[in-house]
């Protein structure tokens, strides 16, 4: 059976799209068979592993059961890991999952024609709290939170927290990182002291702010791809590592 792991904030520009395709792609040269669905109707992930970010029949036909989901995956230029795409009609994505009978699933139900082609499946999310966000929470045995060290984050990270306590028992694991670390930046360094502090359970490993992770844009690929050796390719790799051993 697949592992889902969700990149996942209530707040967009934290880093979960760096997260999603950079993780994924060590996962799957790690050599496990990896799917990464890009829920975002912006399509980063999708523009990033050069595919063409359309579903046919859009997503309301996918999340209705009236499309073939293994139709819809495609290989990327990496060994082992496929993208099922982004499409723009995905923006009414909480529309199509409100016309079904019980929404929060479908997801789920959606990803289970894969659960045995795959042993991770990344899902990298649009920001918001909203039924595609109950229906992530539902799907996913993980939440991979990137926090940026700024103020605001522990309250949205709070609020976070909130909404799956509010969740029926069983819900996914919250691992939260750091995400465009500064260390020069005494607030960041105060801010994730505090943190660490309120929430023991914080993954050690963080992303630093590197010029390497916007370059993911201009190159169209991974980190491991072009910077293996930077920070932020060093600390994908203990990310990930990080993570597989919370997930078991």
């Amino acid at each position: 059976m697949s592992q889902i792991l969700a990149t996942y904030n209530i707040k967009g520009g934290v880093g979960k799209t760096s997260a999603a395709v950079n993780l994924a792609y060590l996962a799957a040269r790690d050599g496990a068979r990896t799917l990464l669905w890009d829920l975002d109707p912006q399509g980063a992930s999708t523009y990033l592993f050069r595919v063409k970010p359309k579903v046919k029949g859009g997503g309301r036909k996918l999340v209705r059961g009236k499309s073939q989901v293994e139709s819809m995956v495609k290989g990327t230029d990496h060994e082992g890991l496929d993208l099922l795409p982004a499409d723009f009609s995905y923006r009414h994505m909480d529309l199509a999952l409100d016309s079904t009978k019980r929404p929060t699933r479908r997801l789920a139900r959606v990803l289970a024609p894969l659960a045995e082609e795959y042993e991770y499946i990344f899902l990298d999310c649009p920001p918001s709290i909203s039924l595609v966000s109950e229906s992530v929470f539902e799907a996913a045995d993980a939440l991979l939170v990137p926090l940026i060290p700024a103020t605001l984050s522990s309250r949205t990270f709070a609020q976070l927290r909130e909404v799956l306590i509010s969740q029926e028992a069983g819900g996914p694991r919250l691992l939260a990182f750091f995400s465009m670390v500064d260390g020069r930046k005494r607030l960041h360094r105060e801010v994730m002291e505090q943190l660490a502090g309120e929430y023991p359970g914080l993954l050690r490993s963080f992303i630093p702010a590197a010029s390497d992770v916007e370059r993911m844009g201009l190159h169209r690929t991974v980190i491991a791809r072009f910077a293996p050796r930077g920070r932020a390719g060093r600390a994908y790799e203990e990310l990930w590592s990080e993570v597989r051993g919370r997930i078991g």
